[in-house]
């Protein structure tokens, strides 16, 4: 994959949220279809129509445990005056050879086993005497409780139409039709459906492989007792949970320390697993900007605009960014801030769509809607910036959670929304009309 050529660098310029994003998407693109067996493609998007070979049912069937009946031979049939018919034998699902049913004759069926031949409907089991002759039954006897039910007589107590409880050939989908199309993404109902009409293996893109590190010395495991000045690494377990809810499959790298040199090779060798690298961490303008500093001058020589470009961007939480490719394979990497807000936030707007477009998927962004502003006072914003505030979105209004600060995850936990202020709004007043971007 080769970065944008049209890329405009230099630390004078202020990128907004828009052109970023086009830069992104401009370099990054769908992965090559690969052939999967049926559960290693959940996740994926097929990339061709599907067509039924065989119809579904592929063979009238019934529906319920019961007899197959000619309707001549159960019409006007009741308690008081019951059709009685000679069994011929049973009917299985999966049974091959099947006995012919004629007039004054009957089959005992069992659900999802073909119609004989000569039977025209269905009578339940309950409409019978089971052949027992003592009246209605409530259910069919086991054949090994019985092995006598499948011969004699039986009683019918109800009259059937043509076709009661037969499920026809074809009643669910037929053969040639279209099972499912192009860029259908492959849950368990597709699964089923495909494994129903016999497809074994299925044509779709792969889920990326997100490769998600996070940088600073000050990083901690969870589980592991804190030093002074440290903090437990929360960034890396969040974007990977946010990758894997995007649909990509998500390797975290536990934290790396603030040496550019570590930092670089960690990344060249996590490039054989990865479609797309996540950082966090590194790329603002301090003396331990880690992240900035190890992959500044990466490049390809003979790719004009690889490397990794770190830009200011008009947006808060996220001014600083960097985006580039990297390795022989020209891997995008998106290097996003430290702050959780921060980085949380800019995975929504730049890496989320990222990762659907190398996935195939047409719908790329999270929704949107308009909704009032709940909120005792206005809130405010910076001048040139587009802001994102924490949200709770309901019934079409949006109430802001916790502050503007790019630290305060413990808000973005109770938030299912991020309200947009735009670049020219400096205020908003209780009851204004805002965007709304939908986390779900």
């Amino acid at each position: 994959m080769s970065s944008a050529a049209t890329r405009v660098t230099g630390q004078d310029h202020l990128w907004s949220v828009t052109e970023h994003l086009e830069d992104i998407l401009a370099t990054v693109r769908p992965l090559e279809p690969i052939e999967l067996q049926l559960l290693d493609a959940q996740g994926c998007v097929l990339v061709e129509d599907v067509t039924v070979p065989v119809s579904l049912p592929p063979f009238d069937n019934s529906s319920m445990d019961g007899y197959a009946v000619r309707v001549a031979d159960v019409a006007g049939a009741s308690e008081e005056y019951p059709a009685v018919l000679t069994v011929v034998g049973d009917v299985a699902a999966g049974q091959g050879e099947q006995p012919h049913v004629s007039p004054g004759e009957a089959a005992r069926i069992m659900t999802g086993a073909p119609l004989p031949p000569g039977a025209e409907a269905v009578v339940p089991v309950e409409w019978t005497d089971g052949g027992l002759g003592e009246g209605p039954v409530s259910g069919m006897q086991a054949r090994s409780a019985a092995p006598d039910g499948a011969s004699g007589q039986v009683h019918v107590h109800r009259p059937a139409e043509a076709r009661a409880h037969v499920r026809a050939k074809g009643s669910d989908v037929k053969a040639g039709d279209r099972a499912l199309e192009a860029g259908t993404i492959l849950g368990p109902p597709q699964i089923g459906l495909l494994a129903a009409i016999g497809r074994g293996t299925v044509r779709v893109r792969p889920r990326p492989r997100v490769v998600v590190l996070s940088t600073g010395s000050e990083l901690v495991q969870p589980d592991e007792p804190l030093g002074s000045g440290q903090i437990y690494d929360s960034n890396s377990f969040a974007l990977c949970a946010a990758a894997r809810e995007a649909g990509a499959i998500a390797y975290r790298v536990g934290a790396v320390a603030d040496d550019a040199e570590t930092l670089r090779a960690t990344i060249e060798d996590q490039l054989i697993r990865a479609d797309l690298v996540v950082t966090t961490g590194g790329v603002s303008v301090g003396a331990y900007d880690v992240v900035k500093e190890a992959l500044s001058s990466v490049g390809d020589e003979d790719e004009e605009g690889s490397g990794i470009d770190f830009r200011k961007l008009a947006m808060q939480p996220g001014k600083p960014q960097g985006f580039g490719t990297i390795g022989p394979e020209h891997t995008p990497l998106l290097a996003l801030p430290g702050n959780p807000v921060s980085s949380y936030v800019s995975f929504e707007l730049f890496v989320r769509p990222a990762i659907r477009t190398l996935s195939g998927l047409g719908d790329i962004h999270r929704p949107t809607t308009r909704a009032t502003l709940e909120t005792d006072k206005a809130l405010t914003s910076p001048d040139g910036r587009r802001q994102f505030l924490r949200g709770r979105y309901a019934d079409g209004k949006v109430t802001p959670v916790g502050g503007a600060g790019s630290h305060l995850v413990a808000a973005l936990a109770h938030a299912d929304a991020l309200i947009v202020v735009p670049e020219d709004v400096t205020s908003v007043e209780p009851g204004t009309e805002v965007e709304v971007v939908l986390l779900g």
